[in-house]
């Protein structure tokens, strides 16, 4: 008969303890940050939670693109319209005073949200988010964070997760074990709120809990505060007066041990025998008491450290290596994609700013007649004395300074273009090596969500044979076979380079020009055999790409070094780089490096 995982039973009746902690005072635990993927445990686990959290206190649920109007308060358009006058709306946080507010996909609140809850959590009050209102709302609240995300680059804000107390992680839990119980403390939570102003902590506690802390790599002021906070909820949910060990032990289990960074020292060493000592009476070794001398109990420090070690995360039992999470960070931001940029018709919504949508941006509606709101009292009364009919005077009088218009941000998109010279007898190989170097760089870039595009020029005239992509199928069908062979156009080459470059600059991309050739032009645009003219051209063309702000890249690919291609990348402003035949690994090299200034410098 197997032995019944007694693991996991633990991890699921320490998230129905924590939430019956958190139903005593949500505001003084600060909340519970859930880690779990949607599924029969995690509903589960909600169900049983809210039974107990939603009995007499308000649960409000938030949006994870909620506005800061909805979440902290602000104007009412409507009322305000109508009246003439600025009208202001309550917000959710106001409305979920002395209950909980529930936030699903936590991983992708914005930081403007995080920041407004966590200085509501800390002040425990709200005022809208119109810097014109000044009064305050009280806001005492909890919130659960519902984390969704699937590694450690996909978090919940820290600033929420450090004002929190309790975090779980129910995934891996199986639902078998998972049963549904009641929470054995939800009969209780009435008498421990009334119990728990009077609850004391021993002396010893503080100094403990602060110990057990810094041992484990907790450097935040807050984790150790919210643990002696739960530890005194755990005695009010018991009806004790005074915090025990036991109380101290759980706080430390699950407050502690979730944010630990580093693994306790154990002391595994025993102390050496003492040499024997001469027979003594036996009634000598007894005390004052008359009691023999018995082993002293474990300290508090010993009790809470060893609550923490029996519930350490995984990944520090995976890796002892101290720095691993700083170092996985590390890891996990190479595999993101480009930094952000603002955006004036594409991309994420990022609110509204003042503006003329006569240049080309969106009008925001909402933002503009909310700007303009507050003052129709006053321009009404200023053209009370106009001629215009009674009609038009009763409409919104909307002025140039209130034109709000939208904002947007989004990844910045990369896209390398290779401006391949397919001419001469060498044309297979350098097709054939530029077809390699994009291919590795289409693997390195799929998670960046980059693209890479392809022109070559031969004969009389340059030719998109990929257009910008991130597709490897796409590349691979699209660049199976090459053609090769004829003249040195450079010159159209890179007039097609501009004008794919131009092009996705329009659409908020960022372009960069990778060109591989020996330099040595021999074609003119107008497909004609004239030396010394095809030069000039290709010099007119790189200037222009050059005068265009375009960042170039030129790769050498003759074997010993040409000097056309060292005068041609002079022309280009661009780097230039002897990789002799084009070899496709050193080329994916380059590019990748060249894309990482090129964003440095964006930035």
């Amino acid at each position: 008969m197997t032995e019944p995982r007694q693991k996991t039973d633990v991890r699921f009746s320490d998230a129905l303890l924590a939430a019956a902690l958190v139903a005593v005072d949500p505001a003084g635990l600060g909340g519970i940050s859930v880690r779990a993927r949607p599924g029969p445990v995690r509903d589960l686990w909600t169900g049983l939670a809210m039974e107990t959290l939603a009995v007499d206190r308000p649960v409000r649920r938030m949006p994870a693109n909620i506005s800061p109007d909805r979440l902290a308060g602000g104007l009412d358009l409507a009322a305000t319209l109508a009246a003439g006058t600025p009208i202001y709306a309550q917000g959710i946080i106001a409305s979920c005073n002395g209950g909980v507010l529930v936030a699903p996909m936590a991983e992708r609140i914005a930081p403007v949200t995080a920041a407004l809850l966590a200085i509501a959590m800390d002040e425990q009050r709200v005022a809208p988010a119109s810097a014109e209102v000044h009064a305050f709302d009280p806001a005492r609240f909890g919130v659960i964070l519902f984390d969704e995300g699937e590694d450690d680059s996909e978090r919940a804000p820290a600033s929420l997760l450090d004002r929190v107390a309790l975090h779980l992680d129910l995934d891996g839990i199986p639902i078998s074990a998972a049963t549904a119980q009641a929470l054995d403390a939800r009969l209780t939570v009435d008498e421990a709120r009334d119990l728990l102003p009077s609850v004391t902590l021993p002396d010893e506690a503080t100094d403990a809990v602060c110990a057990a802390a810094a041992t484990l790599g907790i450097h935040s002021i807050r984790a150790p505060l919210l643990a002696l906070r739960t530890a005194r909820h755990h005695a009010a949910l018991h009806g004790r007066q005074l915090v025990t060990a036991e109380d101290l032990a759980v706080a430390a289990r699950l407050v502690l041990a979730p944010r630990a960074t580093q693994i306790p020292p154990f002391d595994d060493e025993q102390p050496e025998p003492a040499p024997p000592e001469p027979e003594q009476d036996p009634e000598a070794g007894k005390d004052e008491q008359g009691e023999d001398d018995q082993p002293s109990d474990p300290s508090l420090n010993d009790i809470v450290l060893q609550a923490v070690r029996t519930n350490l995360p995984p990944h520090l039992l995976d890796d002892k290596t101290p720095d691993r999470r700083r170092t996985a960070g590390k890891i996990g931001a190479r595999g993101k994609s480009g930094a952000g940029q603002e955006n004036k018709l594409h991309g994420r919504p990022a609110g509204s700013r003042r503006g003329d949508p006569r240049a080309g941006e969106r009008l925001c509606l909402y933002e503009t007649l909310r700007a303009a709101a507050p003052w129709q009292r006053v321009r009404r009364a200023q053209t009370a004395g106009s001629v215009d009919p009674p009609s038009l005077r009763s409409k919104v009088i909307i002025r140039r300074e209130d034109f709000r218009v939208k904002r947007y941000t989004g990844r910045r998109v990369t896209t390398a273009i290779f401006v391949v010279d397919a001419s001469g007898s060498a044309a297979s190989q350098r097709l054939g090596e530029a077809k390699g170097a994009i291919e590795l760089i289409l693997r390195e870039c799929y998670v960046r969500r980059d693209q890479v595009a392809l022109i070559s020029f031969r004969g009389v005239t340059a030719e998109l044979l990929l257009p910008p992509t991130r597709s490897l199928t796409r590349a691979k069908r699209s660049l199976a076979a090459l053609p090769g062979g004829g003249g040195t156009p450079i010159a159209s080459g890179l007039d097609a380079a501009w004008s794919l470059a131009d092009h996705l600059k329009r659409q908020g991309q960022t372009p960069l020009v990778v060109v591989l050739t020996d330099g040595r032009a021999n074609v003119t645009r107008d497909g004609k055999g004239n030396r010394p003219r095809a030069r000039e051209e290709a010099m007119l063309a790189a200037r222009r790409l050059m005068a265009s702000g375009q960042r170039c890249l030129l790769l050498d690919v003759s074997l010993r070094g040409s000097a056309d291609a060292a005068l041609l990348a002079e022309g280009l402003g661009a780097r230039y780089m002897l990789i002799p035949g084009g070899d496709s690994s050193r080329v994916a090299t380059a590019v990748s490096m060249a894309r990482q200034d090129l964003e440095s410098t964006l930035r």
